[in-house]
């Protein structure tokens, strides 16, 4: 890229989480735009502070430890921007939050089956919980649905239905029950209101609601026309207004905004935002998938060469919200993670004592494998979630299976402090289970959230920044799809190297198998599989595929798909750490 086309501009980029906040610094260096360096300090968005500005501030000051760099005023300790020539402060700020506690959301639709379809996938792209639904199938008297909306105290209220131009006394009717309920509330507890319905509604919704709300959007409808979905514009006014309740909700954050210049978003949105543009550029029609495990939330984004869906599920996170886990999955499916013999009541203590302190980190042996084991089961449970979204063309051809991606991009606290990098991987291919042939990335400083916010003040930042080596490369994956006994040979594998060695592994079913491919190396892999198995290429054909290099290498997944783990605990604990020792535990 032409050195012309990239401004010399220094950007600070501010990530709040729940558990701990982030400055990271960008930069610009021999013409190409770089990551630099990050500081990190723990989050002070909850007690006993409640005030992100403290942990922000302390996350500047150990970047500039790290950096040498003087971004904050030596007297006021505020932030200097923009630059000085005596080359102190930076020239930009761009920032994401995610701490906060889930927004109460209620939705709602026309349809059960459409708009308010529609209006769920909106509502969880964001940090939401849905406290409550109305759709037209709803039997519940009027005065008992605005009874419903009062009692649930909503943050937020998203309102879909009805084709552009189509039928309107219908909606009419849910206005007028919503704008009661909003009235019937302190002004001060008043929700805010996304409208993204019929757009010839517009002036009658802000007739009745705009004085009865805490703050009311109308953008475009989510559902123009019955075969049509189109929630990018709601996506982006959503982030906006959500940024606009945190304002409200969290001291520090209208600070954070005016450093940001208004570029302060939800942080699952900047990450989608990255992916379908990701998406696009490189044209993924098979897709890219990104997933983060957080605090507050565990979200995943995949794009398909510009389609995007989002889905952050706060049920998932694991801070605060972890008390409640065992209301969306069974004590055994955590369980079943485990390599040391754990009873039950320790894992629901831990659960407790960790949504009581989620800043918490393991401090034994125990409280680290549930803490990787819960990670594994919130994951596997999001990607599940999100998966039913995914745009038709990327169904599975089977039910229970994951569809072919392109790439994996994984992140998160729990992912980045995992022991060693064999272990994210495991991680990551035991909740998500891929299937074919793909590279698995680690965004070990979780980057791309910032990125996909500095890319409003470079679109080439991005770009540059991914391909200067900013993630780990954990390895090229093949995954295969067999049935038999464990130890049966399913797979024949030859790792073909430019310098003309060669690397072979009879790969049976139920193990790992990892052939050595350093990072920046390219080989030649030859499949040759057994018994009907699938290694990417089809049920019983052989090929040549290129394969990049990682830090493990080309790993062989052959554990079957789904992932076949015993029902028998002991057995189960002997294969887990036998998975962990060949990938270097």
């Amino acid at each position: 890229m032409p050195a012309s086309l990239v401004q010399n501009e220094s950007i600070l980029a501010i990530d709040v989480g729940a558990s701990a906040t982030r400055a990271v610094l960008f930069d610009v260096v021999e013409g190409q735009y770089r990551f630099v360096a990050s500081g990190q300090a723990p989050s002070t968005a909850e007690a006993p502070f409640k005030d992100i500005g403290i942990g922000v501030r302390e996350a500047i000051t150990n970047l500039q430890k790290v950096t040498g760099a003087i971004l904050l005023g030596p007297h006021d300790n505020n932030l200097i921007a923009p630059s000085q020539p005596d080359g102190s402060g930076v020239d930009a700020v761009v920032a994401t939050l995610s701490a906060g506690p889930a927004v109460k959301t209620v939705v709602v639709g026309l349809l059960s089956d459409v708009s308010l379809q529609s209006a769920r996938r909106l509502a969880e792209s964001t940090y939401s919980r849905i406290v409550d639904t109305l759709d037209l199938s709803d039997h519940r008297r009027p005065d008992q649905q605005m009874d419903s909306i009062v009692r649930s105290r909503p943050d937020l209220v998203l309102l879909a239905g009805g084709t552009d131009g189509g039928a309107s006394r219908s909606i009419q009717k849910m206005l007028e029950a919503i704008g009661l309920a909003c009235y019937l509330m302190p002004m001060e507890k008043r929700p805010m209101v996304l409208y993204a319905g019929n757009q010839k509604l517009a002036n009658d919704v802000k007739e009745l609601l705009g004085g009865h709300v805490g703050k009311l959007e109308i953008t475009h409808n989510v559902r123009p026309s019955l075969e049509t979905e189109d929630l990018e514009p709601g996506r982006h006014e959503l982030a906006l207004l959500m940024m606009k309740l945190r304002q409200r909700q969290i001291k520090g954050v209208e600070e954070l905004n005016l450093w940001a210049a208004g570029n302060l978003l939800p942080t699952a949105y900047a990450q989608g935002r990255i992916i379908r543009f990701l998406s696009k550029l490189y044209e993924s029609t098979r897709g890219l998938l990104c997933v983060n495990v957080g605090a507050s939330a565990t979200s995943v984004a995949a794009g398909f060469n510009g389609e995007l869906t989002l889905g952050v599920y706060p049920q998932y996170g694991l801070g605060e919200n972890l008390a409640g886990l065992l209301q969306q999955t069974d004590i055994n499916d955590i369980m079943r993670w485990l390599q040391l013999d754990i009873s039950q009541n320790m894992v629901r203590e831990y659960l407790f004592q960790k949504s009581l302190y989620p800043s918490s980190i393991p401090a034994t042996k125990d409280e680290q494998a549930l803490s990787h084991a819960i990670a594994r089961q919130a994951l596997y449970l999001a990607v599940r979630a999100a998966q039913k979204d995914f745009p038709a063309h990327a169904r599975p051809a089977r039910t229970g299976l994951m569809p072919p991606l392109d790439l994996i991009l994984g992140g998160g606290g729990v992912i980045n402090e995992e022991t060693s990098l064999g272990q994210s991987l495991l991680l990551l291919l035991d909740a998500i289970q891929p299937v074919g042939i793909l590279p698995i990335l680690l965004d070990q400083n979780n980057l791309l959230p910032l990125l996909g916010v500095a890319a409003s003040r470079s679109q080439y930042l991005p770009v540059q920044v991914i391909e200067s080596g900013a993630f780990i490369g954990l390895g090229t994956v093949v995954s295969v799809i067999a049935s038999g006994n464990y130890g049966d040979q399913v797979l024949r594998a030859r790792l073909a190297y430019a310098d003309g060695t060669e690397a072979r592994a009879e790969v049976k079913f139920g193990g790992l198998e990892i052939l050595p491919l350093p990072s920046g190396q390219s080989a030649r892999l030859s499949l040759q599989p057994l018994r009907r198995a699938d290694a990417g290429l089809g049920p019983g054909r052989s090929g040549v595929v290129p394969v990049t290099g990682g830090a493990l290498g080309v790993v062989i997944d052959a554990r079957g798909r789904p992932l076949q783990i015993p029902g028998d605990p002991v057995r189960r604990r002997e294969l887990m750490k036998r998975w962990s020792y060949a990938v270097g535990g």
